[in-house]
């Protein structure tokens, strides 16, 4: 007998990218990995800014924002923070907007 139950889709990876970027200090490296479901919603997603001469610990993120193990939350030099959930564009506008200040930091 078959079920009358529709298999959930796994989210699908629709953005897997990586862009070099000139910093005060090194280089760094934004990353952005995001994850939709089948109606074309954010259901995950992953941003990171990486620079090992601003902070050498957590593989040399220096700014996160994730919502892994269902919240959302932001890695800043190696602490973890809740955020409030907010739709994904708001979050990267945030994150893009941090970045801008800190890659032109000298130091934490």
């Amino acid at each position: 007998m078959a079920s009358a139950r529709k298999k959930a889709r796994k989210p699908i990876k629709v953005t897997d990218e990586m862009a070099a970027i000139r910093c005060a200090v090194g280089d760094g490296i934004i990353r952005e990995e995001v994850w939709e479901d089948v109606g074309g919603a954010v259901v995950r997603y992953n941003l990171a800014f990486i620079n090992f001469e601003l902070f050498a610990g957590d593989n040399g993120r220096v700014l996160g924002y994730d919502n892994a193990h269902g919240r959302p939350h932001r890695h800043f030099a190696g602490t973890i923070e809740p955020v409030e959930s907010a739709p994904y564009t708001k979050v990267l506008e945030r994150f893009i907007a941090e970045v801008n200040t800190l890659r032109r930091r000298r130091k934490l």
